[in-house]
């Protein structure tokens, strides 16, 4: 497993979690994923952002500062020698007696840290992957990014089956989001995509594309959008932080197409960024 971080130390080898803890009981808790490229960390300072905020929305204060997160997560990728990579961050209102209402006195959070190499996924990226529509079936605060994941693993199970790579959720006749992932569809030259609300998680490479977005003078409109507009689009794609920028060529039995020139020029703008890392 390598190094990882835990409550402060760093530690050669799994640390022993108590059972107690409500992360482990409740999924009482927040997380983020820092992509990791030839050693440096990408956005990492908006994923901890990100974090902070997650933790204020459930009633819980992170322990550390955006900088210090940064800085553990840089003593990681050196003392692992993680070229390409994800970091998982794992924050818990802590250990606790089990009861549903929060502890008191408040608990320590806990706070979980570990690598782990990924390449890039670029088959997918070049030639596009299948998904399916299925009924968003998850709470009402998918802008946080909590450890409550059951519903999301519920739906890419089905993504799975069906032989996709992902599950794109419709609530009410709206296509929100993937199971794990921001979706997007092209029409006409303009790229939509649902507003950054309580109905989705509003992603960091979402951040991203829609700078680049504003960058190369394409139309970005965050505005909802149903599964009949979806089928009908010029361009279908999705985006997370181990996605990147993936074109979507099937939904269910619908064919889309080749990627199209608009995920090809931000794909290409996402590689600009990633260059500029410093």
């Amino acid at each position: 497993m390598g190094v990882i971080y835990y409550n402060g130390e760093f530690h050669d080898d799994a640390v022993s979690l108590d059972y107690n803890d409500r992360g482990y009981q409740f999924g009482d808790g927040v997380y983020e994923v820092v992509r990791v490229y030839e050693g440096r960390l990408f956005t990492a300072r908006e994923h901890f952002e990100r974090l902070v905020r997650s933790a204020g929305e459930i009633k819980m204060s992170a322990p550390k500062s955006v900088d210090d997160y940064i800085q553990i997560c840089e003593q990681l990728v050196d003392r692992n020698d993680l070229v390409n990579g994800n970091i998982y961050i794992q924050l818990t209102r802590g250990v606790a007696a089990r009861n549903h209402a929060f502890p008191v006195p408040a608990t320590e959070p806990v706070t979980l840290m570990y690598t782990y190499t990924a390449e890039r996924p670029l088959k997918g990226m070049q030639n596009g992957v299948k998904t399916i529509s299925t009924e968003d079936i998850r709470w009402l605060r998918c802008d946080i990014k909590s450890l409550n994941l059951l519903a999301n693993v519920l739906n890419k199970e089905k993504a799975v089956q069906a032989g996709a790579v992902e599950a794109i959720q419709i609530r009410d006749g709206v296509v929100t989001e993937g199971a794990s992932s921001n979706v997007y569809r092209v029409k006409d030259g303009a790229i939509y995509t649902h507003p950054a609300d309580n109905l989705i998680l509003n992603g960091i490479t979402r951040r991203v594309i829609k700078e680049c977005s504003q960058e190369l003078a394409i139309p970005f409109h965050e505005e909802t959008f149903g599964h009949d507009d979806l089928l009908t689009s010029d361009e279908v794609f999705i985006s997370s932080t181990t996605l990147e920028i993936t074109p979507v060529n099937q939904i269910d039995d619908q064919v889309i197409g080749e990627p199209g020139p608009i995920v090809k020029k931000l794909q290409q703008a996402f590689e600009t960024k990633i260059k500029m890392i410093k």
